[in-house]
Order: structure tokens, then sequence, then C-alpha cells
């Protein structure tokens, strides 16, 4: 069984943009972003008080401290949230981790997502020991199967009726990238 590393907290995703660790400043960022409607779900509960949001953070940060998951805030050169990127259900005997993300509707739109997202994966896969990344996205959202994919994550598979909202079942489709991929910042065309 691998331990659990120590970790970065503030990564450069990219020129103007970083990935941090949560913390309790960014409660009314959080309450925001979950105030919009497509946010709706994104969390194991509603996300539509302070208190709320306080617990959101502050489950963010025991599970980083007990290795279980590790959630970054999105955030710009003025350290204004734009999103949320995290690999949780680590699995440290396999190497494995599950990938998810959302960015608040301003940022939307802008490549955040996928400069997050792969950011993120070269940190598991570097700073957490990681080898494998999974994440999954509802069929009926292409915005996240071209982030998955523009973060160097490639199509598996299918998983039938996987989820279900307002009482409609939703069908998954699985991404997945492993440290031995390409990294989509290195490719080069010539």
């Amino acid at each position: 069984m691998r331990e659990t590393p120590t970790v970065r907290e503030h990564v450069e995703a990219s020129r103007g943009l970083w990935l941090r660790r949560w913390s309790a400043e960014d409660v009314h960022a959080v309450l925001t972003a979950f105030a919009d409607p497509l946010m709706r779900g994104q969390a194991t509960e509603p996300v539509t008080s302070v208190e709320a949001a306080v617990r959101w953070v502050a489950g963010q940060n025991q599970r980083w401290c007990a290795g279980s998951a590790f959630a970054f805030a999105v955030v710009d050169g003025q350290d204004t949230v734009l999103g949320n990127v995290a690999v949780g259900a680590i699995d440290r005997r396999h190497g494995t981790g599950w990938v998810s993300y959302w960015i608040t509707r301003a940022a939307r739109g802008d490549g955040v997502a996928s400069r997050a997202c792969r950011s993120l994966a070269r940190w598991a896969f570097d700073d957490a020991g990681l080898f494998r990344l999974e994440l999954g996205h509802r069929v009926n959202n292409p915005a996240s199967c071209g982030v998955a994919r523009a973060a160097g994550f490639a199509v598996e598979g299918l998983q039938r009726q996987k989820l279900e909202y307002d009482g409609v079942r939703f069908d998954v489709e699985i991404h997945a990238r492993l440290a031995t991929d390409a990294d989509p910042d290195r490719i080069t065309n010539v």
C-alpha cells in the first residue's frame, strides 16, 4: 500500500490560471457558484446557505488532510474563484483516482476547465503518485466531454442509466488517463 505523499497545495495551471487548496475565505465564492441552476446536484448536500458552503469547504479540507481526496480552487491571477478540480476516491493500492470538475458561469467557455484538468492530472501523477485517473459525464453534457478529451482523457465506455436526476436516468460516458499517456500540453503538431 502506497503512503499519502506530501503534495503541493498551489500549482500554476497555465499563464494566469492557478490551482490552490480551498480556504475558509472562499465560502462566499462557493455559495455564489452553487447558486447557478447548472450546479444543482454537484455536491452531496445542497449548498444553499453560508453554513452549507462552510461545510463544503471544510469537507474538502478534511479529505485533503486524510489523503482521500484533493480538491483545488481554480483561480485567476487576482485569486478570483473560477471553479473546482478534484481527484477523489483515491485507491493507493492501485494508484487510481476519480476526477471531477466544475466551473463558474462567468468562466465557462474559455478553456478554464480543460487547462485546470490537464494541470490536475499532471499533479496527480507527479505529486500524488497516482497512475490512473478516471472521470465520467452524462452523455447529454457535450461540454464536459470536450473538457475530458482536451485534458487527455480517452473514452473507455458507457455506463447505462447510472445517474438519476429528478426521476430521469442518464447514461454516463467513462474516460481515463494514465500516467504513461501523452501529456496534451507537451504534444506538438509537426
